[in-house]
């Protein structure tokens, strides 16, 4: 039969709190025994020392024949004789003496003997040998019955004081076993399952749809580990899916693009040798030289979006190397300053301590972004490159910054698209910001846009200071 989780913690504490309650059920009543002895041994103290006094005073009476040392002997046989009815009554159930009645009979002996001994001082001058030593014997045998059972009581308590130490400690011992028990199920049957499961959905979170070990804990866990793994198979077959349909939404998005970029240079070169064929024998040479120059135009229009599609679709291999990032900013700049209009400040703002190994491409970006930048300023304005260390993710970020017209809200999302452009036909192939973002990518990086419209565009990048290849 299997046991739910929660029955079996139940369970667990059940058992845990049923034996705690034996333990403390045993320790209490030891401690009422205990307490018990304690008292009927204070008690029988009480009463040996009270028979002693009255031996005091009655081997004081035999050296002075004083009376009023038999009157304090028969004062403390009283008080024994209460002490010793008392022990009768209230614990006469955990006292180890139960001949106590006879001791009661022999004090009361002891004491007409002595109110014997009174009336004989009253009549003779000199009190009989036979009646001296009658109470003597009377008086020694009260006294060392007394000390019999006080010397027994005692020794008796100190045992079960030391019996009641042992049973604390072996009650002790199945509480600490459980308590082991309880642990080790709680690590092995809640807490290792949940680890898995825990770690299982950390690993689907970040994508990877590997099943979770089986459980057989005939529990919820179980349960739960068997719905997790049928949630994660039905993950894997909606993520080929998905992948298929981005594979073929991409492959459509990359052909339409393709086919629009290469349609209108086509178109133009188709026109031109057309005209060129009807009007062959025309005598007009100029006309059919601005013909060919156009289709000639129109030809390294197409080899440019080729060459694009290319270094687009171009898997290259990492090649590092331990830069100065304001050095190669520099180059970058010096390298796109012939198309920068004179009516556009270009300001680097890039600190000389960063250091990172990088591949060479990085020069790349910085040339598409600052260009882009500089095509979306006509009215002119600044371009500013700045950079700044991240330390605490290992990485710094550099940012391309214009005062441009901006980017609507309604396209900004696209912008990193394959064949997406807002600029005229022919003035570019749409692919310089996708291939921007492979190579961030490619590097361990990742880039960002932020746009206000008639204010200007901010790219930012980030780049680890260190990367394998």
């Amino acid at each position: 039969m299997k046991i739910s989780i929660r029955g079996k913690i139940f369970l667990a504490f059940a058992i845990f709190i049923g034996l705690s309650a034996l333990v403390w059920a045993r320790s209490y009543y030891s401690q009422y025994v205990l307490n018990q002895k304690i008292q009927i041994i204070e008690r029988k103290y009480d009463l040996f020392n009270s028979i002693l006094e009255a031996r005091r005073y009655e081997k004081n009476y035999f050296l002075s024949f004083d009376r009023k040392n038999i009157e304090e002997a028969l004062d403390y046989v009283h008080q024994a004789e209460e002490i010793l009815r008392d022990i009768l009554a209230k614990y006469s159930k955990y006292t180890l003496a139960k001949n106590l009645d006879e001791r009661v009979a022999e004090l009361v002996a002891y004491k007409e003997s002595l109110k014997s001994l009174m009336k004989l001082d009253e009549g003779y001058l000199v009190v009989p040998q036979n009646a001296i030593d009658s109470i003597r014997n009377q008086g020694r045998i009260l006294t060392d019955e007394l000390e019999k059972i006080v010397k027994k009581e005692s020794k008796f308590t100190q045992d079960l004081i030391g019996k009641s130490r042992m049973i604390h400690l072996i009650a002790l011992i199945p509480v600490f076993i459980l308590s082991v028990v309880v642990a080790l199920f709680l690590i092995f049957n809640v807490n290792r399952p949940l680890k898995i499961i825990g770690e299982a959905i950390t690993k689907i979170s970040i994508g990877d749809f590997k099943s979770i070990p089986e459980i057989k804990s005939g529990d919820e866990f179980e349960s739960l580990v068997d719905s997790l793994n049928n949630m994660i198979s039905e993950l894997n077959n909606r993520s080929k899916q998905l992948v298929q349909a981005q594979k073929l939404a991409s492959l459509g998005r990359l052909t339409s693009g393709v086919a629009h970029e290469l349609n209108n240079p086509l178109n133009n070169i188709s026109t031109s040798i057309q005209i060129l064929v009807e009007e062959w024998d025309d005598a007009d040479m100029g006309y059919k030289k601005k013909l060919l120059a156009g289709a000639e135009k129109e030809v390294e229009r197409s080899k440019e979006i080729v060459k694009s599609l290319l270094e687009f679709a171009r898997e290259r291999s990492l090649t590092l190397k331990e830069i100065n990032f304001r050095a190669l900013v520099n180059t970058a700049v010096e390298h796109v300053k012939s198309e920068i209009p004179k009516n556009i400040n270009l300001i680097v703002e890039v600190p000389e301590d960063i250091k990172a190994t990088i591949g060479v491409r990085i020069k790349n970006v910085l040339i598409n972004l600052i260009i882009n930048a500089a095509h979306a300023m006509k009215d002119g304005g600044d371009i500013t490159v700045k950079a700044y260390k991240q330390n605490e993710k290992n990485g710094f970020c550099f940012q391309v910054i214009d005062t441009g017209m901006g980017i609507p809200k309604d396209i900004i999302s696209k912008i990193f698209d394959p064949f997406f452009t807002t600029k005229e036909v022919g003035a570019g192939s749409g692919l310089g910001l996708s291939i921007v973002y492979g190579i961030m990518e490619q590097h361990g990086g990742n880039i960002s846009v932020s746009s206000e419209i008639g204010k200007g565009t901010t790219f930012t990048c980030f780049l680890p200071f260190d990367q394998q290849e």
